[in-house]
């Protein structure tokens, strides 16, 4: 595959959770690709910093502050945004706590942001890619938690898988329209979201991600966003559907 199948130039990305972790990194690495990247998350500072990043090196950003949980603001953020080749759907939290324990606002917060924020972010682009009948990629993030069962994980688990088959349907309706809908599935990737522990859990955390992993180490946000690079080139004109493990297709809880 020859280098310039993956030149985004005169391509413009949307990226939700773009304030930190995998949503900077794929919204700077697509950036340096070519594309000019609207960058999305309701963590103004982080955003400015991603955009600021992005400017520094060269690259074109623009600011979205931005709740994925309301629909109404991403209907705006995305007609604002314009024409839109590609979307990353990044944004996401993490609750921990026992099956028993389970509160309904806790599971109802998670699945907003993790799964119907997704949902609204794919709905609004697609409808545009249509409209103009273009082509385009849509990204999701899934996790390999939804390949094991973690103990304190149901809702994050759930709605990962909520989002693996959204991907699959997806795909199945917008390929069609030569709308590409793929997910990306990272294990432990050290990122603000597992960096939640203190620093004893946190080492504990690694070392047993290292002994599970294949090539013996912690992924970074880069590794994932190489993957979204990938997925939003032309490089994976003929992918859709898929379901990609960047850490070796080892299925590692968070």
């Amino acid at each position: 595959m020859p280098l310039s199948a993956y030149d985004l130039t005169g391509r413009s990305a949307f990226v939700t959770g773009a304030a930190g972790g995998i949503g900077r990194a794929s919204a700077a690495l697509l950036a340096e690709a070519g594309a000019t990247v609207h960058c999305a998350d309701r963590d103004e500072k982080g955003l400015s910093e991603t955009c600021g990043l992005i400017a520094g090196s060269g690259g074109t950003a623009i600011a979205h502050p931005l709740d994925v949980t309301d629909r109404g603001q991403v209907e705006r953020a995305v007609a604002e945004a314009g024409d839109l080749d590609i979307l990353v759907a990044v944004a996401g939290i993490m609750h921990t706590s026992s099956v028993l324990e389970t509160a309904d606002e806790d599971l109802d917060r998670v699945l907003s942001v993790n799964f119907k924020g997704v949902l609204y972010a794919c709905q609004e682009v697609a409808r545009g890619m249509i409209a103009r009948s273009a082509p385009g990629s849509l990204i999701t993030m899934a996790s390999g938690a939804v390949d094991a069962a973690s103990p304190g994980l149901l809702c994050y688990s759930a709605a990962k898988a909520a989002v693996v088959q959204l991907t699959k349907t997806l795909a199945t309706e917008l390929g069609p329209h030569s709308i590409r809908v793929n997910a990306v599935a990272p294990g432990w990737i050290r990122t603000p979201m597992t960096d939640r522990h203190d620093a004893e859990q946190q080492h504990r955390a690694e070392a047993m991600m290292v002994r599970v992993s294949p090539l013996g180490r912690v992924g970074e946000p880069e590794d994932v966003a190489h993957t979204v690079l990938h997925l939003a080139s032309d490089a994976s004109a003929f992918m859709t559907g898929q379901i990609l493990r960047p850490n070796g297709g080892v299925a590692m809880p968070w």
